[in-house]
């Protein structure tokens, strides 16, 4: 294949190359709803440079662009229109789209100096209104839905190289403040052939998907994959999924779909909501990788996936976890092709002490799912004890390090974090170069990588190391009216406490929450051994997800100490409940 100095240059070749072929189809309402919608090679070629001439014509080349969009065609006119005017594109969430205000997108605003926002007519005046509000005065807005908005045939080869900025790609805030990633033209380039040599996709992969576009898997995974291969992408809205599950096996069946992901609780949700009256002319068949990536991978919706739809044509080595992260622009690791899952069983108590071994017999276990693999043409993994900085030798647990073309060069504009985050260098190797801290534990055992959990959100008792999703996936088998649950620590008392803030039905928690919740006592201290004297049971939806699902330990944890999660049934220690009651209690004014 070529080789291309941005991929901006990729594009404009790709729009040659296939011209009046689709480049992308979009599902507004599923397979089912409405006549799909359709953007050509030659169509997308000319919108972008509309686009872009338009920026290039208020000097906006060089500068930072906030893409606000619904998920559609809109906005792959507008990434691309950034990419070929030389500007840095800037995707974020439409927060009218997700019922939240404007404060997240207002902080992105300040930190990326944001030059201009693109969004749709029906947005524009509202966003035009968040902007004046703000004192963004000197920040535009366009509404690129309308027509033509600038002059295509001016457009001007901004002749740009892989150094140069691609996007932004601020990060969700799993467990930290957003942080916008630096990704070049080279590491998008890089990575869009790693993800190519991982998964065996051709310029004849349809590749599908539904996760949102401001998100990495979904940008770099779903939108830009079929751009770099010249093929089709098939797209709907993450809404459109989330109503509805079954509409993203429908478009797999229909479109012959034969690479598409997501993360784990996707697949989930497509065992326990699709029923068989949906299934009616479902085929599988096609799906050749399907990616399970941006949050821990469990065994069991392996399994139980597998199972549910293999009878409609999936297969069990069609399933990929992967690792990968927005730092490294995306994939890192994924399943060799053509293999399926691989699991490996393990002594729970020696995972804790950082070791990989057993499983003992009689002794409590756990199931590791390997994310696969590093090409050595891509990417080296090294794991590393996060304090001494000491390498760490096969089958012990240690953060994650990686390095390679894709590895973005930081975050914008914080280099005391790119200092240890970017340029961290391993003890007794530091010749060999910085190396990318990811923040995730995890060992590699027969060349693959085991990831083990997050390092930042390890919890602590009694000298035990707890894997918080660990204790999360034992307590959901519990009872099939139990859903998301978010596991952490506070400090109450001189002492760690864990708690366990778990969702449930309504209907459930009505009719017997005391007993349920008491199970959950029993089952985290018989398991785990540890005391589980806090558990909340709340309401469906109130635990809280990033974007591509991730579960927001820290903003519970945070939500928990503030006295801002409602529960319908709560068992608190005294020391907890101590702390709670002086966090909430009102200040006391003086008098007088």
């Amino acid at each position: 294949m070529a080789e291309f100095g941005s991929f901006a240059e990729l594009v404009l070749t790709r729009s040659d190359e296939r011209g009046d072929a689709d480049a992308f189809v979009f599902l507004a309402d599923g397979v089912r709803g409405k006549e799909p919608e359709r953007l050509p090679y030659r169509g997308l070629d000319r919108a972008a440079k509309d686009v872009a001439s338009w920026l290039q014509e208020r000097g906006l080349a060089g500068r930072q662009v906030l893409l606000l969009y619904p998920s559609g065609l809109d906005f792959i006119k507008a990434f691309v229109g950034c990419l070929y005017a030389g500007a840095v594109a800037v995707p974020a969430p439409l927060p009218t789209e997700q019922g939240q205000h404007f404060r997240r997108v207002s902080g992105i605003v300040r930190d990326a100096r944001v030059g201009a926002v693109l969004t749709l007519t029906e947005h524009a005046p509202e966003v035009e209104a968040w902007l004046a509000a703000e004192g963004f005065s000197d920040v535009l807005c366009l509404a690129t839905d309308g027509g033509p908005v600038g002059d295509a045939d001016a457009w001007r080869d901004p002749r740009l190289g892989p150094e140069h900025l691609a996007f932004l790609q601020y990060t969700s805030g799993s467990t930290s403040a957003p942080k916008g990633v630096m990704v070049s033209h080279g590491n998008l380039l890089a990575n869009e052939a790693a993800i190519a040599r991982a998964t065996g996709s051709t310029p004849d992969t349809v590749i599908g998907g539904w996760l949102p576009f401001y998100h990495d898997m979904g940008l770099i995974g779903h939108v830009l994959q079929p751009l770099w291969q010249g093929t089709v992408g098939v797209l709907m809205s993450p809404v459109s999924f989330l109503r509805k599950p079954v509409r993203w096996l429908e478009m797999v069946s229909e479109y012959g779909v034969h690479a598409s992901g997501g993360p784990n609780f996707a697949y989930d949700l497509c065992v326990r909501r699709v029923t068989d009256a949906q299934l009616e002319g479902i085929d599988l068949s096609t799906w050749r990788t399907a990616c399970n990536g941006a949050e821990p991978v469990r065994a069991e919706t392996l399994k139980a996936f597998t199972e549910r739809f293999g009878p409609y044509g999936f297969r069990a080595d069609t399933m990929f976890p992967c690792y990968g992260m927005a730092e490294t622009t995306l994939l890192v690791t994924g399943t060799p092709k053509g293999r399926g899952a691989l699991l490996r069983e393990v002594d729970a108590s020696g995972l804790e002490r950082g070791t990989v071994e057993g499983p003992y017999l009689g002794a409590a276990r756990r199931t590791l799912v390997s994310s696969g693999v590093a090409r050595a043409e891509d990417f080296e993994v090294r794991i590393v004890d996060p304090d001494t900085l000491v390498e760490r030798p096969e089958g012990r647990v240690g953060e994650i390090w990686v390095r390679g073309a894709s590895v973005a060069s930081g975050y914008w504009e914080r280099p005391e974090v790119n200092a240890e985050v970017f340029g961290a260098r391993i003890a007794g190797q530091e010749e060999l170069g910085p190396w990318l801290r990811t923040g995730d534990m995890g060992v590699l055992g027969g060349g693959e990588l085991f990831v083990t959990g997050r390092l930042k959100e390890m919890v602590l008792i009694n000298g035990r190391n707890i894997y918080p999703y660990d204790v999360e996936n034992a307590v959901r088998a519990l009872d099939p009216a139990l859903g998301t649950g978010a596991v952490f620590a506070v400090d109450a008392g001189d002492q760690e406490h864990l708690v366990v803030i778990h969702e449930i039905r309504e209907s459930a928690a009505q009719a017997d929450s005391k007993t349920v919740a008491t199970r959950i006592q029993r089952l985290v201290g018989l398991e785990f051994a540890v005391p589980a004297g806090n558990v909340l049971l709340v309401r469906p939806g109130t635990v809280r997800r990033t974007t591509s699902g991730k579960i927001q330990r820290t903003l519970m944890r945070k939500l928990f100490l503030d006295g801002a999660v409602t529960a319908l049934h709560s068992v608190l220690d005294p020391d907890v409940r101590a702390l709670l009651d002086a966090a909430t209690e009102p200040a006391l004014v003086p008098v007088g």
